[in-house]
């Protein structure tokens, strides 16, 4: 199974963080946002990638292209053309990353589309966003894919709590919570699953069609898609806030490593 990553999109909600890079190419942890996306999958043994480009895609080809130059050790023979000696491994070695310009102006369900040809000779192909870094569990994800039978499958996430919340008895404050996790309803949580082979009377080839409208409206109404409620996930990176907040997961997470 391939994993398609949304790559093309300007990301002008999180644009304060960093005005020069596209937003799956936003450091945490000296790492881009979509090298942690392609992490979490091949955690789960998804090592084969269609990284869909078009704002700035230059960029992330860029860092694809030089990545064993900038993850290893390098010894250079100056004056020859093929005078260069790599020194160790990297985890990375076995990933497969088809970078595929899509447009700039494309949409994310025209993304999917573009890039028809690199998944559709399997049975299955996964669809997340450039900006999805979470701990979903793509292998459940598509165990229960493949056990419902259906075209389609979302990951459904309770949305964050905007705002704090207090159970009151008349004027004392019995509980107070900050920013509570909501109880009720499901957003989606931007990781699908789709039948290679039967999804593309859904998808079509429209540049202008947008994922999230008619081809998710179309699979609903036809019963053909099927919701995985993924309890924990973390959710995606859509503002700066969530980006910052990010960052500090990341930071806290070495201290403890780092702690004796």
């Amino acid at each position: 199974m391939k994993a398609v990553i949304l790559c093309g999109g300007q990301g002008t909600r999180i644009r304060d963080a960093n005005e020069l890079l596209p937003k799956p190419m936003l450091p945490i942890g000296g790492k881009p946002i979509v090298w942690h996306i392609m992490k979490g999958y091949a955690v789960h043994g998804v090592q084969d990638f269609v990284l869909c480009l078009g704002y700035k895609g230059w960029l992330i080809k860029e860092f694809f292209l030089h990545y064993r130059s900038m993850t290893t050790d390098v010894t250079v023979k100056l004056g020859t053309h093929d005078g260069l000696e790599f020194h160790g491994r990297h985890d990375e070695e076995d990933w497969r990353v088809t970078l595929a310009e899509t447009g700039e102006a494309t949409q994310t369900g025209g993304r999917v589309a573009a890039v028809r040809r690199y998944v559709e000779g399997d049975d299955l192909f996964s669809v997340t966003y450039g900006d999805g870094v979470s701990n979903v569990d793509i292998g459940a994800l598509v165990a229960f894919h493949r056990s419902h039978g259906k075209i389609a499958t979302v990951t459904a996430v309770r949305p964050p709590g905007r705002f704090g919340e207090m159970e009151m008895d008349g004027s004392l404050v019995r509980q107070f919570t900050e920013k509570p996790q909501v109880t009720e309803g499901f957003i989606n949580g931007g990781f699908f699953i789709f039948d290679a082979r039967r999804a593309w009377k859904y998808l079509g080839d429209d540049a202008q069609s947008v994922l999230e409208r008619e081809p998710l409206q179309r699979l609903a109404a036809d019963r053909e898609l099927r919701d995985s409620f993924a309890a924990n996930a973390v959710p995606a990176l859509d503002a700066l806030t969530d980006f910052d907040a990010m960052v500090d997961r990341y930071a806290q997470i070495f201290v403890e490593a780092a702690a004796p």
